[in-house]
């Protein structure tokens, strides 16, 4: 099982020119920044890596990408306050600290898991699903050969 954050690429590497009237801020920026996202094959290798799984029987969960990086995996406080460097993250509410890559690594599996246990699509929202009958959980079980 891999998770990963379902990333709208197409987005995240739009213009940033905009119009006769209301021109872009930091254009030059911006355009850097799109030109690495995009040489760096995001969607491509997010596409590999599905198809891969998929070929040696793995899963490929994606987890919507609200607030991974400012939800603390103790408390579950968000606020992005939580971030204040790129580097650091410390909860405002329970004081919990760690390095902000690994928290939003945290989060990320954590949906992942919910996605994967109840078929939830994220971290957005609690689950309200039940476990499923036992009568189902059964036929996903693989079945004894006959003998030979």
């Amino acid at each position: 099982m891999v998770v990963i954050e379902d990333l709208k690429v197409s987005n995240m590497s739009a213009s940033a020119k905009g119009t006769v009237v209301a021109p872009g801020k930091n254009v030059k920026a911006k355009a850097g920044l799109n030109k690495s996202i995009l040489d760096q094959g995001w969607y491509e290798f997010r596409r590999q890596l599905d198809y891969k799984l998929l070929w040696r029987g793995g899963a490929l969960i994606t987890v919507a990408p609200h607030h991974t990086s400012q939800e603390c995996p103790v408390c579950h406080f968000v606020s992005p306050d939580n971030r204040k460097s790129q580097a650091v993250f410390r909860c405002v509410n329970c004081g919990y600290t760690e390095n902000a890559d690994l928290v939003s690594a945290i989060n990320i599996k954590a949906a992942g898991h919910a996605v994967l246990a109840c078929g939830e699509c994220g971290a957005e929202r609690p689950s309200v699903k039940q476990e499923p009958p036992r009568a189902a959980v059964i036929s996903l079980l693989p079945r004894e050969s006959p003998p030979l």
